[in-house]
């Protein structure tokens, strides 16, 4: 079976239909809340969230997730909900 080339138009390459969850830094929330919250809405393992963690604090921001924006925007409540600051860019 020969294989087609994706093309700018395919869904697989189309980044149109992605959406990034963007965490914010705060001066409230320790590493091991954020990190904790990362796993839990996420799915990050330790390590991922931890640097995710550190990133955000050094830098202001970090993209913390892909995906579609049905999913994108629930964790971006799911982690307001926990006092963390996020938004979702498409």
């Amino acid at each position: 079976m020969k294989e087609s080339p994706l093309h700018k138009n395919d869904k697989l390459s189309s980044n149109k239909e992605l959406s990034s969850l963007i965490l914010l830094n705060d001066d409230v929330n320790t590493y091991l809340y954020v990190i904790k919250s990362l796993v839990e809405v996420c799915g990050h393992n330790s390590i991922q969230a931890e640097q995710c963690a550190i990133i955000v604090h050094f830098k202001g921001s970090c993209q913390v997730k892909l995906g579609n924006i049905e999913t994108i925007s629930s964790m971006s409540r799911s982690l307001r909900k926990r006092g963390l600051h996020s938004r979702v860019e498409l």
